[in-house]
């Protein structure tokens, strides 16, 4: 029970959030090369600094809210949009003509660190919408599954395993 309740959602949101805030310290140690990239995008130049600023604060806020539970669906949120919004002025991967060139390609260096945001707002989102964990048991039981659609024959659905609940029509 212990692992349910404690353990396995911290691991879980550690992994998930891991990088955010050695990003916000990078930012805070190499200053000026954090301006410079916060300065190449179609913003306007005086507008890094700022952008710099809230990005630190996001990164370095957000992830604890999100590990230790305390606003954790609105801080994953903010996370989420922060991942999408710097994906899209930071990474346009479309803006370069080597995405198929052979060797280095800074069109597909962009365009992984875009998806790797976007599996990053992926799980930020399962941090907002699907926050209770499955019981380990029945994860023990169906490994290969979180459908109930794919539930073998014979076995129980997880609605009639203890401790697991189904969202009303309500979402509740």
């Amino acid at each position: 029970m212990w692992l349910n309740l404690y353990l396995i959602p911290i691991v879980i949101r550690v992994c998930l959030i891991v990088l955010f805030p050695f990003s916000a310290l990078d930012k805070i140690v190499f200053w000026k090369d954090a301006i410079a990239q916060a300065d190449s995008s179609f913003l306007p130049k005086s507008s890094g600094p700022p952008l710099l600023v809230a990005a630190i604060i996001v990164e370095g806020v957000a992830p604890f809210c999100i590990v230790f539970g305390w606003h954790d669906r609105i801080a994953a949120f903010v996370l989420a949009l922060f991942c999408v919004v710097t994906a899209i002025l930071y990474h346009p991967f479309w803006k370069f003509s080597d995405f198929w060139k052979s060797g280095n390609s800074v069109a597909r260096s962009h365009f992984w660190d875009f998806l790797k945001n976007f599996g990053l707002v992926g799980g930020l989102l399962l941090v907002v919408f699907a926050t209770q964990l499955a019981p380990a048991g029945m994860i023990a039981r169906r490994p290969l599954s979180s459908t109930a659609v794919y539930t073998p024959a014979g076995t129980a659905p997880p609605s009639a395993v203890p401790g697991w609940t189904r969202p009303d029509s309500n979402g509740h």
